[in-house]
């Protein structure tokens, strides 16, 4: 055996137990025992997300702060999109949508904004208009001018759901840390982007036009929640992954489409009209610019 195997083997083996896809599964005499780890477990695992490091003002030498569009139609971030039909599967698989309502529902979550600039809060109530459209049939409307009282049945209830979740909005900042004299990266804000739900139904219009940011999430603020949340691993369904893992590592594909400027952070969009190439190209262009600064840092 070669120290590889060795290492590989050693490093599976202290590996926590709350990694394990369905943990206690194979000890479990119920079903309903799987999943439920035991006090000593937990204390064991000692299982919480890696805590940031201080990062002083004076030791960033330079930074730059991106917003990024993650296209859920790519199969790389298919992790973040399903799953999408929850009822013939377990509890502790959710697609990063439900699992961020599920806790800004029960409050847990509190530090939900309207804009990535992170000025104005929100709760649940008060994205209740944005999450469901109530529309009223003809019928509905016939009972109500008569003076009667509208049924149920003329009352349409529409509702976002995780497969309407057509991509994600990052933020984050890129910054060059002279004191451990690397580049490096920070996420801040997350935010589910979806067609307008007042018009996710209407065919006659752009679907580019009618995608709106639901809300966004400070992310430092959500990160015990979603290392809780596992992501399934295609590759090893014994070893799954948190979604705070996953983000943090950035294992996904992004695109830039602003970056902050003298411009008023406009997008790219917006000084590049009417063409995808270019705006990829730009893109590609601004992430090369970041990713060269880290070189430039050393030349002399």
């Amino acid at each position: 055996m070669n120290w590889k195997k060795v290492l590989l083997i050693g490093a599976v083996s202290f590996m926590p137990l709350s990694m394990m896809a369905q943990a206690n599964i194979l000890n479990a005499k119920k079903p309903q025992d799987i999943g439920i780890r035991t006090t000593e477990q937990k204390a064991l695992d000692n299982d919480a997300p890696l805590k940031y490091g201080y990062v002083d003002d004076r030791d960033i030498l330079w930074s730059k702060t991106i917003w990024e569009t993650v296209d859920l139609d790519e199969r790389v971030n298919f992790p973040l999109y399903y799953p999408i039909d929850t009822i013939d599967i377990g509890a502790d698989r959710r697609s990063l949508y439900d699992v961020l309502i599920k806790n800004i529902k029960n409050g847990k979550l509190e530090d939900v904004y309207v804009d990535s600039y992170f000025t104005e809060k929100r709760k649940f109530s008060d994205l209740e208009a944005t999450l469901q459209k109530v529309d009223t049939t003809d019928y509905g409307y016939e009972q109500l001018n008569a003076g009667e009282e509208i049924s149920q049945e003329y009352i349409n209830r529409r509702d976002l759901t995780a497969a309407d979740i057509e991509e994600y909005r990052i933020k984050g900042i890129w910054y060059f840390d002279k004191r451990q004299g690397e580049l490096k990266y920070r996420l801040l804000g997350i935010a589910p982007v979806a067609p307008d739900v007042n018009f996710i139904d209407d065919e006659s219009m752009d679907p580019g036009d009618a995608k709106v940011e639901l809300f966004w999430v400070w992310y430092p603020s959500a990160r015990q929640i979603l290392h809780e949340a596992k992501v399934f691993n295609q590759r090893n369904s014994a070893q799954p992954i948190s979604f705070d893992m996953l983000l943090n590592a950035r294992r996904f594909n992004a695109v830039i489409y602003r970056e902050d400027n003298v411009h008023g952070d406009r997008k790219v969009s917006d000084y590049i009209a009417d063409n995808a190439l270019f705006q990829l190209l730009e893109a590609k262009r601004i992430k090369e610019v970041i990713r060269d600064r880290e070189q430039d840092m050393w030349a002399y």
